[in-house]
C-alpha cells in the first residue's frame, strides 16, 4: 500500500514538473518520535497522512502566456509595479522570486518592480512603504494587508488616482480591491488542515489554534475552514490565540497552552512561522509523542519538523505565483486596462468570480521529496 501511495505521488509531480515547461510564470527559473524520554510516554503508532502536491499551475500557466500575448509589443515602459507583503517571514520569499521573474519575463527592468516585507510585521511599516511608492509614482500594487478594515481608505483613495490594487495572499472584501483575489482559498485550506488533524488525531481530542491575526479575512476564513472539517467528530477546539505576527510569542502561547491544558493534544499553527514556533514548543515539553501538529505554509523550517515527524502535516500555497502572475496582471492592468484584463482572466476565476486560485496542497513526510523538487524546479529551494 505504501509502495502505491509513492508511486502516486511521485506521478503527481512528475505531472506538475511537465506543466513548469509551459510559457509564462510557471516556466522554472533556475524520525523517529523522541519525546517520551523523559517522561515514560510511550509514542502511539503513526497515523500516515496522504498529501498532495498538486497546484494550479495549467491553468495559471494558460492565464500567464495569455496576457503576455495581449502585451506583445506593446509599450511596457511606464509600468512601475510593487509587491507587498504583510511580514519578513521566509514563506514569501518563493513570492519574491515569482515577482521578479514576471517582471524578467515581461522585460520590466527590476527597478520598476519593488518588493517590500515589513520587517517586524507592523502596520505603521506597511503604510510607510505604500506611502514611499505612491511618492515614486508607483502604477499598481498587490497587497498581502495586514489590517484589511484599516487598508479600506487607503486602497480607496489609490484606486481613484489610477493605481491598480491586487489582493494576494488574504481577500479585501468591502474594499476598492474586493473584485479580484490572487491567492488561496482560504476556507478550502483550512478545511484540509482539519481534515488532516482529524485524521492525526483519530476524531477525538482537543485543539488549539495559534495565528497572527484574529481578523485578516486568511485567518478567519481558514479557522472557518478548519472548525467546518472538525464538525461530527469528538474533537473540540479549546482556544484561538493572536499572537501577532511574532514567532517568539507563538511559542511562548503555545508552552504556556500546553502547560495548562495537559487534555490538549493537536495544534494548529495558521501563519508560515507558526508550525516551527509550535513544534519548539511541543519539543521542549517533550510532548512530541502525544501532541500532533498540523501547520500552514512550507517555511524550511517547517519542512525540517515534517521530515523528523514532529509536524505531522503542512497545507502549502504557492507565494511564487502569487508574486509571478501578481506581476503580469499589474502591468496588464496598467497597459491594457482593467476590463480587458479582466477579461483574459475572468474564465480561470473559481465559482465565487473573485478568487484566481494559486492553489492547495498538503506536504507530509511521504512525499515531502516530491514538493522540494517542485520547489528546486521553481528556483526557490
Amino acid at each position: 500500500m505504501l509502495r502505491t501511495r509513492r508511486s502516486r505521488t511521485l506521478a503527481t509531480a512528475t505531472a506538475v514538473l511537465l506543466c513548469l515547461a509551459a510559457t509564462g510564470c510557471s516556466k522554472s527559473a533556475g524520525g523517529s518520535d523522541t519525546a517520551g524520554s523523559g517522561s515514560g510516554t510511550k509514542a502511539a503508532a503513526p497515523i500516515t497522512l496522504a498529501g498532495s502536491v498538486t497546484f494550479n499551475q495549467a491553468d495559471l500557466a494558460k492565464l500567464d502566456a495569455a496576457l503576455k500575448s495581449a502585451l506583445a509589443g506593446k509599450d511596457l515602459s511606464k509600468v512601475d509595479i510593487a509587491m507587498v507583503v504583510n511580514v519578513a517571514a521566509d514563506y514569501w520569499k518563493a513570492g519574491q522570486v515569482g515577482f521578479l521573474k514576471g517582471c524578467s519575463d515581461l522585460g520590466i527592468a527590476k527597478s520598476k518592480c519593488t518588493y517590500f516585507a515589513p520587517p517586524n510585521g507592523k502596520l505603521t511599516e506597511q503604510n510607510s512603504e505604500l506611502e514611499t511608492l505612491r511618492s515614486q509614482g508607483v502604477t499598481g500594487y498587490s497587497i498581502s494587508a495586514i489590517d484589511p478594515t484599516s487598508a479600506a481608505g487607503t486602497i480607496h483613495a489609490d484606486v481613484q488616482k489610477g493605481i491598480s490594487v491586487l489582493a494576494i495572499d488574504s481577500p479585501l472584501p468591502g474594499t476598492d480591491a474586493a473584485s479580484l483575489y490572487l491567492g488561496t482559498p482560504n476556507y478550502t485550506a483550512g478545511f484540509q488542515a482539519g481534515t488532516a488533524m482529524k485524521q492525526v488525531l483519530g476524531g477525538k481530542g482537543k485543539v488549539a489554534i495559534l495565528v497572527g491575526s484574529l481578523t485578516a479575512s486568511n485567518a478567519t476564513q481558514r479557522i472557518a475552514g478548519f472548525e467546518a472539517a472538525l464538525k461530527g467528530t469528538k474533537i473540540t477546539v479549546a482556544q484561538k490565540v493572536n499572537d501577532n505576527l511574532q514567532a517568539s510569542t507563538a511559542t511562548s502561547d503555545a508552552e504556556t497552552i500546553l502547560a495548562n491544558n495537559p487534555d490538549v493534544n493537536g495544534l494548529y499553527g495558521v501563519y508560515s512561522y507558526d508550525g516551527p514556533a509550535l513544534a519548539q514548543a511541543v519539543t521542549s515539553a517533550g510532548k512530541t509523542a502525544s501532541v500532533h501538529i498540523v501547520s500552514d505554509d512550507s517555511d524550511a523550517q517547517t519542512l525540517k519538523f515534517i521530515k523528523s515527524g514532529v509536524i505531522s502535516g503542512t497545507v502549502v500555497q504557492m507565494p511564487y505565483q502569487q508574486g509571478c502572475t501578481g506581476a503580469y496582471i499589474l502591468a496588464a492592468e496598467k497597459v491594457l486596462g482593467k476590463d480587458k484584463t479582466m477579461a483574459l482572466v475572468k474564465p480561470y476565476l473559481e465559482k465565487d468570480g473573485s478568487t484566481l486560485s494559486s492553489g492547495v496542497g498538503l506536504v507530509t513526510k511521504s512525499d515531502l521529496g516530491a514538493y522540494q523538487s517542485l520547489e528546486s524546479q521553481l528556483g526557490i529551494g
